[in-house]
C-alpha cells in the first residue's frame, strides 16, 4: 500500500504523480492568485481549484502559474494541477462558466473549454488538466454517467485523469463499474460523520483510487489534540497539525489539501512534512512510527 508520506504517489493511469499535499483554493477569492504563487514558492507541487465562480477563481489560479511559469522556477510538467466540473445545483447562476439551460453535454464541453482557456500555456498544443474531478454526483446515475462519459472525451490528451468529489461509496461503486475511464481520485471530507470514510477509503485501496482528504484540520479538533498526533509531533518536533496530517498520509494511497492563507504557515508545513519523512526513514524511528500510527488507526477505528 502506497503512501504518500514516503513520495508522490502515481495514479492510476501509470503517468501522472500527485503530491502529498495539494494547494486548495476555495474561498481565496481576489487573493487567490497571490496564494498559490506563494505556496507554489513555498515548495507545493500541486493545486485544487474548481470551475465555480461562487467558490473559485480558477482564473486567477492560472495567471499564477504562467506567473510561476515565466518567472523560471518551475514548469508545467512539475506541477499537478486539478480541477472540477460543477453542476447547475453548485453554481451561481448568475456567475457560471456554460449556460445552464444547454443540455448536459454542452455544459461540461463549455465549462473544460473554459478551464483549458484559464490554464492555457504559451503553446496552446501543452495546455492539459492532470486530473478533472466531478464535483459531485447528479441527481441520478444516468445523469452523473451522462457527465462521466462526457469528460472521457478528453483522456488522455487534455485531461489525464477523472474523479469525483463528495461521493458516497455506493455512488462511486456503481460509477466504477459503468464507467470506460475509471476514477483516479476521489475527494472528501475526512471527518467522523462518515466515520473518516473508512469503507470508502477501503474500496479506493483495492481500486488503485488515490483518496484526497480535505476538512482534514477544521473538521476534527478531537483528533488534533489526540494523544497519537501530540506523540507524533513531540517525536518529529513539528506542530500538531502537520502531524495531523502525516497520519492521515500515513493510511495509505491519501493526499491532504491544505488551503492554509498563512505564507509562513506554507513554508511551514511543507518543512513540517520534510521533517516528518526524514524522522520516519531513520531506522530507529520505525518501531516508534509503526506504533503511533497504529494508535492513530485504532481512535478512528482503521481495521
Amino acid at each position: 500500500m502506497a503512501s504518500a508520506l514516503v513520495g508522490q504517489l502515481t495514479l492510476s493511469g501509470g503517468k501522472t504523480k500527485i503530491p502529498a499535499l495539494l494547494y486548495g483554493t476555495a474561498w481565496k477569492k481576489e487573493r487567490t492568485k497571490e496564494l498559490v504563487v506563494q505556496a507554489l514558492r513555498s515548495g507545493f507541487l500541486g493545486v485544487d481549484t474548481a470551475a465555480q465562480p461562487k467558490h473559485y477563481r480558477e482564473d486567477l489560479v492560472g495567471d499564477a502559474l504562467r506567473q510561476a511559469f515565466s518567472e523560471g522556477t518551475m514548469q508545467r510538467p512539475d506541477v499537478y494541477l486539478q480541477t472540477k466540473f460543477t453542476p447547475v445545483a453548485g453554481q451561481d447562476k448568475s456567475d457560471m462558466p456554460y449556460n445552464p439551460l444547454s443540455p448536459v453535454p454542452e455544459q461540461v464541453r463549455a465549462s473544460v473549454a473554459s478551464s483549458l482557456h484559464n490554464f492555457r500555456n504559451p503553446d496552446e498544443e501543452e495546455t492539459y488538466l492532470d486530473c478533472l474531478v466531478l464535483h459531485s454526483p447528479l441527481s441520478t446515475l444516468a445523469r452523473t454517467l451522462e457527465v462521466w462519459e462526457t469528460l472521457e472525451e478528453y483522456v488522455p490528451h487534455k485531461i489525464r485523469n477523472l474523479g469525483i468529489s463528495n461521493v458516497e461509496l455506493a455512488t462511486l461503486q456503481r460509477l466504477y463499474a459503468a464507467a470506460k475511464i475509471k476514477p483516479a481520485v476521489v475527494q472528501n471530507r475526512f471527518y467522523p460523520k462518515t466515520k473518516f470514510d473508512l469503507a470508502m477509503r477501503k474500496f479506493c485501496r483495492e481500486n488503485n483510487i488515490v483518496y484526497q482528504s480535505f476538512w482534514t484540520l477544521t473538521a476534527n479538533p478531537k483528533l488534533l489534540a489526540s494523544e497519537p498526533v501530540g506523540s507524533l509531533a513531540v517525536e518529529a518536533a513539528v506542530d500538531n497539525e502537520i502531524a495531523l496530517y502525516c497520519l492521515v498520509l500515513g493510511l495509505g494511497n491519501t493526499v491532504v489539501l491544505d488551503g492554509t492563507t498563512n505564507e509562513g504557515r506554507m513554508r511551514g508545513d511543507m518543512q513540517g512534512l520534510n521533517n516528518v519523512r526524514r524522522w520516519v526513514e531513520a531506522d530507529d524511528n520505525r518501531q516508534k512510527w509503526d506504533s503511533i500510527l497504529s494508535q492513530f488507526k485504532a481512535l478512528i477505528q482503521e481495521p
